[in-house]
């Protein structure tokens, strides 16, 4: 059997040290990741919900407000499947295609996809609030 010299068993010791420490900032990375797209899940139902009060308020609809409400909730129905949070990705890429197409589904569907405003923060705020234990 070969003989470990302890020049090498340094070198492995810190190569695993770095290896350890790159799986933590990793991990953080992940985290911070994960924190930002369910921010971003807050800010995108607020700014959904004030464009719905525009809307009502008006009567008008804004096709350049909906191509941007489109797009930010289908990128963070993308950004949180990556995460691997994809009971709330779905939502999101539901939430995108029903803005850039509000005729694409039916309302029985919508119904029970629960891609409400309230519904989409809550879920968010909730996992922060797992992450952040």
């Amino acid at each position: 059997m070969a003989e470990i010299s302890a020049g090498l068993l340094w070198e492995l010791f810190k190569h695993a040290r770095s290896w350890l420490a790159n799986l933590n900032r990793a991990g953080e990375r992940r985290k911070r990741q994960s924190m930002e797209a369910l921010r971003g899940i807050i800010i995108a139902s607020r700014q959904t919900a004030v464009y719905l009060r525009q809307l009502e308020d008006s009567g008008r609809r804004d096709h350049e407000a909906e191509r941007r409400l489109s797009t930010r909730w289908t990128e963070l129905g993308f950004e949180l499947e990556d995460l691997g949070i994809s009971r709330l990705a779905k939502r999101c890429q539901i939430a995108g295609k029903h803005w850039s197409d509000p005729d694409h589904y039916d309302r029985d569907f919508l119904e029970k996809a629960d891609i409400s405003l309230d519904r989409m923060e809550r879920l968010a705020t909730e996992i922060l609030h797992q992450i952040n234990r």
